[in-house]
């Protein structure tokens, strides 16, 4: 018995889904970056302000002033994609200003007659994504990491 694949017009081709799939796929990658790609170009354009010898506070400087500016740059990237995102799912915010780590838990309770308080696609990618760190950390420290007091390393022969 075999089965029928789907038709190619149905509504896993939609083009508002695949908007959707992309959206939260940049989202995903772009919050990656902000604590990955953005440090490590950081530190590469550090590196070629750098000359031989140790590092200097000029080097240094440049780092932190291209970090700063590539994670806020990043970070206005991903505020703008979850307004996107919201936009096209036409999810509507149910607290102004407030971030949602920021309210008190009566909050969660609707304020208004009808409301349900929503968490938005972004909201649910960073939560995703400190997860995801919390969870390969928690691999490196307890399997490769090795132990400071006894000397040993995985990497050491």
């Amino acid at each position: 018995m075999t089965h029928a694949a789907p038709p190619v017009d149905g509504p896993l081709a939609s083009p508002a889904r695949l908007k959707r799939v992309g959206l939260v796929a940049a989202m995903w990658i772009v919050s990656a970056n902000i604590w990955t790609g953005g440090p490590l170009l950081a530190l590469w354009v550090g590196s070629q302000t750098q000359g031989s010898g140790p590092p200097t506070m000029s080097s240094v400087a440049v780092v932190v002033v291209v970090m700063a500016a590539i994670c806020f740059g990043l970070a206005a990237l991903l505020a703008r994609l979850g307004i996107a995102h919201e936009q096209l799912t036409g999810q509507v915010s149910t607290v102004r200003d407030h971030a949602p780590w920021l309210r008190s838990m009566r909050a969660e309770r609707p304020s208004y007659d009808g409301v349900v308080p929503q968490i938005s696609g972004l909201d649910r990618v960073l939560v995703g994504m400190v997860v995801l760190v919390a969870v390969l950390f928690e691999i490196w420290f307890f399997f490769f990491a090795g132990s400071p007091f006894a000397g040993s390393s995985p990497w050491r022969e």
